[in-house]
């Protein structure tokens, strides 16, 4: 992603951003446009536009998926530019009930986890209480609650131990930030990414007091809320001494490589906000930059280490395998070459690429229920790609992608391809999943 900080001046319409935004792609309007938050940031700095319910709708229409700033050739943080102008919006005029209950949530890990539990228990009532043709008409955006993936029994980060041995010779070591998701819904990605790590003959730290990675609070505008979180992570990871920092998803992989550093600068910039630690800002800028130089994905690690790993030859294929790259993996990372690689490499996986794999999904955090209509049209374009090559797998390195994608999917004709004995749905995985699969177990 292009972090350069360049003024709105800067900015020379030419629109290159709008053949880059999944937003205006799909409703074509211009005031949908990258372009023309910029104009309308720039007339509420130049105090000729006031904050208006309107406004922030039009500020908030946006999936913050950084294809604009990647793309803009004036140098211009988009990125930026809209999340500074989010917090303003809601210091201006508030937020929903639904965002406020969201950020609550988020700000403590404690809270996260009281959260979690109660979901857990709404999950199982409901599966034994409700009909399918009721489940599926309670919603959260477009996708029913009945799609929505079912919680870890146990929170990931409880059921492995704080550091995991290699095994055979050490290599090195590996801090493993887990983010919520995996913690709380996709454990298979947590032990498929322990299981790798180690594979390769790496010790794995989990650190136990790591938190959301903050980067919804930013979203939304909670820059003070999302300042504790990010210093406790900070602090959890800062003090191990390790090779890599390893992410499974690049969202949180952008809050620990882009966003914590910039975040810093600014408060230290405006010099108006104590440290939540004992801790000088100045401190916290050093080790966020050290974090930020040794953060990297499972998925870029993998491909950098592939010829280490032996997989089982009797490995059954995986036929007709899509994948989706999220918008931090391609824009944050830019992975989108090396992911492809891989999994054209990968023996057992029959990978066939689509012409929107690179676009995003609609799931954005919370675009997909801020703005279902507009995130379902994003939607049924990809579902339309991928039932095309007659996909039973689809990929994805997000967790937000993968709740979205899935939770879209309608289950497929009886007859149609499907994972045998199983659903006939397509199957929604993380590709770290296939991969530690196919490993050689014992190894």
């Amino acid at each position: 992603m292009n972090l350069s900080v360049k003024p709105l001046q800067n900015c020379g319409k030419c629109g290159l951003c709008l053949t880059a935004c999944p937003v205006y792609k799909v409703l074509k309007e211009e005031q949908a446009s990258p372009r023309a938050r910029l104009q309308l940031i720039k007339a509420f700095e130049n105090n000729t536009l006031e904050a208006t319910p309107l406004l922030k709708e039009l500020i908030s229409k946006c999936l913050m998926c950084g294809s604009c700033a990647a793309t803009c050739p004036s140098g211009i943080n988009h990125y930026e530019k809209f999340m500074n102008m989010r917090q303003q919006m809601v210091a201006d005029l508030g937020e929903t009930p639904v965002i406020k209950s969201l950020i609550f949530l988020l700000s403590k890990e404690s809270r996260i986890r009281r959260g979690a539990g109660m979901a857990k228990l709404t999950q199982k009532l409901a599966e034994k209480l409700t009909p399918d043709w009721l489940a599926n008409k309670y919603c959260m955006g477009n996708i029913p609650l009945k799609q929505f993936p079912r919680l870890n029994s146990i929170p990931f980060r409880k059921r492995v131990a704080q550091i995991i041995p290699p095994r055979g010779e050490k290599k090195g070591r590996i801090v493993y930030f887990t983010g919520c998701a995996t913690n709380y819904m996709y454990s298979d990605t947590g032990i498929s990414t322990v299981g790798i790590l180690t594979h390769l003959g790496y010790e794995v730290i989990i650190p136990q007091d790591q938190t959301c990675c903050a980067i919804p609070l930013m979203f939304h505008g909670a820059s003070t809320r999302a300042a504790k979180n990010m210093t406790i992570n900070i602090n959890a990871l800062g003090k191990h001494e390790c090779d890599n920092i390893i992410v499974d998803c690049t969202t949180c992989g952008a809050a620990l490589k882009d966003e914590y550093p910039a975040l810093i600068k600014k408060i230290i910039e405006k010099n108006s906000t104590q440290p939540p630690s004992n801790q000088s800002w100045e401190a916290l800028e050093m080790l966020s930059k050290k974090i930020a130089e040794k953060t990297t994905d499972i998925l870029s690690f993998i491909a950098v280490h592939k010829q280490k790993l032996v997989f089982d030859k009797n490995t059954p294929k995986l036929a007709h395998v899509a994948y989706h790259a999220p918008c931090h993996s391609r824009n944050s990372f830019n992975t989108l070459p090396i992911i492809q690689n891989l999994l054209k490499e990968l023996p057992f996986i029959d990978y066939t690429p689509t012409p929107d794999e690179a676009e995003c999904c609609g799931g954005g955090g919370t675009f997909f229920y801020e703005h279902p209509k507009i995130a379902k049209r994003i939607m049924d374009k990809k579902i339309y790609q991928v039932k095309n090559i007659a996909a039973e797998y689809w990929l994805t390195d997000c967790p937000v992608c993968r709740i979205n994608l899935a939770g879209n999917l309608e289950p497929l004709k009886p007859g149609t391809p499907g994972t045998p004995g199983k659903s006939s749905r397509i199957q929604v995985l993380h590709p770290i999943t296939p991969i530690y699969n196919a490993l050689k177990k014992g190894h």
